[in-house]
């Protein structure tokens, strides 16, 4: 029993370290991301829709850091776009628009979440429900294989489990994307990045075998194939989009922080721009920056 208990904290320190240093890295990316270091842009088009897209990460009750904030503050974030009119809306609904066979509300918002965190499901679905919104929550297929079995359900530290997923998927709130199976690190790779001396013929190899593995896990245990793929860290490259397109993605998140404008031409869903939500500062200030009526 003291050997599965040390093994339980050794775990659970390994985890919290590797969480401090993975929002260490998206950091990074976004400052890279903010300097113009971007293949895709949405379409900067006056005849667009505007489109706001907030990036959550956890939400959790501890101290607000860069990619954690309160479920007080997800709430005060929600009222406000509720208050001001907002509507949350789904993929579907964009894809739908782009191909002309739908419309979108006159102010819509897109909420995402990235890394596929227990609290997502714990604390934000709630309150997702509470101001009738909707989400996409891309998950990372590794770290709900080999971390979320290993761990409790904790609201600080653990990964959803495909059990999780599925109570996601049955709420209807919700749409799960995809974010690597295991690509989402910054070693030799750049998230999922073309390597500099890697042939286009091994890259392309490299990121079919990862996210087609990802897709059959989807499939294998929730019937779904996700059209949402978020790139870890923001590190993109054109030759990921013959991927993407082969897999069947109609929409990619970045973490450059731009305006959107959506059209009724599905290539401007390649390249969706958002804006990190920082624990660091009022639901005012943020929504000062990403929406155009506050501006």
């Amino acid at each position: 029993m003291e050997g599965r208990t040390m093994y339980h904290s050794w775990n659970l320190r390994k985890l919290l370290r590797y969480i401090a240093f993975d929002m260490a890295l998206v950091l990074a990316a976004i400052l890279l991301t903010r300097a113009g270091r971007q293949h895709f842009a949405a379409v900067d088009s006056a005849g667009g829709v505007s489109l706001p897209v907030l990036m959550y990460h956890s939400i959790a009750p501890v101290p607000e850091t860069q990619y954690c904030i309160s479920p007080e503050t997800l709430e005060s974030d929600l009222q406000y776009l509720q208050e001001h009119h907002y509507t949350a809306v789904s993929p579907e609904e964009l894809i739908a628009y782009t191909e002309g066979t739908g419309d979108l509300p006159e102010k819509p918002v897109l909420l995402t979440f990235d890394d596929g965190l227990y609290n997502n499901l714990s604390l934000a679905l709630p309150l997702l429900e509470k101001y009738d919104m909707c989400a996409v929550i891309s998950v990372v297929g590794s770290f709900a294989d080999v971390y979320a079995p290993d761990a409790p359900h904790n609201d600080i530290y653990s990964y959803l489990t495909w059990e999780d997923m599925q109570q996601l998927e049955d709420s209807g709130r919700i749409t799960l994307g995809s974010h690597t199976y295991d690509m989402h690190e910054n070693g030799t790779r750049r998230g999922c990045a073309k390597m500099e001396q890697e042939t286009e013929e091994a890259y392309h190899e490299a990121l079919y075998t990862d996210l087609s593995m990802l897709q059959t896990e989807f499939q294998e245990n929730l019937h779904i194939q996700p059209t949402v793929f978020a790139y870890p860290y923001g590190f993109v490259c054109p030759e990921s989009k013959l991927v993407l397109e082969e897999l069947g993605f109609q929409i990619t998140l970045t973490c450059l922080e731009k305006p959107n404008f959506i059209t009724r031409n599905p290539a401007c869903l390649y390249g969706i721009n958002r804006y990190n939500r920082f624990g660091n500062c009022s639901t005012a200030e943020i929504m000062r920056q990403i929406l155009p009526d506050e501006k």
